[in-house]
């Protein structure tokens, strides 16, 4: 891989990864909910996920996705379904002690997550295409790439996860959580709605 090459790549996945989109706005919401070391299983479970995602891609499975719109489908429906869902139940946290209770994204689920969410797949279908794939042999691409975008992974869900934290007890006190939550939950809506229409 030319250095060209490795620039384009990480301007592309800076701008990929450290924009909101459901997994940056779980880590912030888990965190400020439920604290930094509750939100680390999610936090790895996505570059984890992801890092799965893009092998399939990179084996083939990106292009009978791409090939089978039936299925394409029934993956974004799930996704957008799935998205949908957390909005709502971080719409309807509103105190830490309900978050302590309710609002938990387990390893396997954020695992999950990243095979139903449009953002993930359209980012590993990209990376894949445009540099793993690209050139034979693909096996010294992939051991590049494949560390480097899981590092990005968990770097922009950190980062995150950290701001939410630093917030915390700022939204302890009267309606700050509910409204925080609130916000993020339409996020999440408003990124559901976007990914609807690709």
């Amino acid at each position: 891989m030319s250095s060209a090459e490795l620039a384009a790549l990480l301007v592309f996945s800076t701008a990929m990864a450290f924009t909101p989109g459901p997994n940056t706005t779980l880590s912030a919401a888990l965190a400020a909910n439920g604290g930094l070391k509750r939100a680390m299983t999610f936090i790895l479970a996505v570059p984890f996920g992801w890092g799965l995602l893009l092998l399939a891609c990179a084996g083939g499975l990106g292009a009978v996705i791409q090939a089978a719109p039936v299925l394409r489908g029934g993956i974004k429906a799930l996704g957008l379904a799935y998205m949908l869902w957390l909005a709502w139940k971080l719409a309807h946290t509103t105190r830490m002690a309900e978050a302590d209770g309710g609002l938990r994204v387990g390893f396997l689920q954020g695992v999950l997550l990243q095979f139903v969410n449009i953002k993930a797949w359209m980012n590993a279908l990209m990376i894949s295409a445009g540099w793993i794939t690209v050139a034979e042999p693909m096996a010294p691409r992939l051991a590049i790439v494949l560390p480097l975008m899981m590092a990005y992974g968990l770097a922009s869900n950190f980062t995150y996860a950290l701001i939410g934290s630093a917030l915390r007890s700022w939204l302890a006190t009267g309606q700050r959580l509910a409204w925080f939550n609130r916000t993020l939950s339409v996020v999440l809506v408003a990124t559901a709605g976007w990914m609807a229409v690709l």
